[in-house]
């Protein structure tokens, strides 16, 4: 079955899309789905990611999502080529080498809760103005299952996006009714982010888990791939998802069930 064919085109032609960390695995993937439906589409993504994956993606915009003037005008440049802002999707993130708290320098600790907490408060603030102008405005934010399933020697990652959950429920309840906010969560999916992240890594590198032996203990029987994600994601944006708002939506094939 066709991207096309599982939703209505009504949903999404003339959705002005902005997609921070839009050059990322499940981020490109996304892009051209949204893009096949007849979404209009800003990608924000580091210059390193946009110079390894930007070519034929649309209106890449350079942004460091740790900084907060970068951010602000990264969104001002978007909300212009697009005409306003509908939906937002962060997609900002990356983990550190797989170390138990107590091994964790303070200087990692740190830089894992600015580039995935901090990141998602600054885009968060940054893109929600533009979205209450919109009759159709939803920010979704990229969480992971780690943030609700605490598992070992993952350092700094899973309290951070604990706190991206939390700050989804607070920005839903303060945006509700204009704007939905919501988060998906997945497990591990089979990009480049197993193994750094695109903006960090040259996608060789060796993945902190590893594909082949990780859908053995996944009760669907494989590791996702970025499709899994982006689906529901397309989901949680169109009007079949009105009524949702200040939640989080689990994938992972069965390996967590809150």
């Amino acid at each position: 079955m066709s991207h096309a064919s599982v939703w209505s085109a009504q949903a999404f032609a003339g959705l002005r899309l902005m997609v921070a960390g839009g050059c990322g695995g499940i981020g490109r993937h996304l892009v051209n789905q949204a893009c096949s439906l007849g979404a209009q589409v800003a990608v924000l993504d580091l210059p390193s990611s946009i110079e390894r994956h930007g070519g034929g993606m649309p209106r890449c915009i350079a942004m460091n999502a740790t900084d907060a003037a970068s951010v602000d005008a990264a969104v001002l440049q978007a909300a212009s080529e697009l005409g306003g802002i509908d939906a937002c999707v962060n997609l900002v993130g990356f983990m550190s080498e797989p170390k138990a708290l107590t091994q964790t320098s303070t200087a990692v600790w740190q830089e894992i809760l600015h580039g995935n907490l901090d990141a998602a408060f600054f885009i968060s603030r940054a893109a929600l103005p533009h979205l209450h102008k919109s009759e159709r405005g939803s920010l979704l934010h990229v969480a992971s299952g780690l943030g609700a399933w605490a598992r070992p020697n993952f350092g700094a990652y899973g309290p951070a996006k604990a706190g991206l959950i939390l700050l989804v429920r607070e920005l839903a309840l303060e945006n509700a009714p204009k704007v939905r906010v919501n988060a998906v969560a997945p497990g591990a999916v089979d990009t480049a982010f197993l193994r750094g992240g695109t903006g960090r890594s040259d996608e060789s590198g060796t993945p902190n888990v590893n594909p082949a032996t990780y859908g053995q203990v996944v009760p669907l029987g494989r590791i996702a791939v970025p499709q899994d994600v982006t689906d529901p994601i397309l989901f949680m944006l169109s009007p079949a998802a009105g009524y949702i708002t200040g939640q989080t939506l689990q994938i992972n094939g069965g390996t967590y069930m809150p």
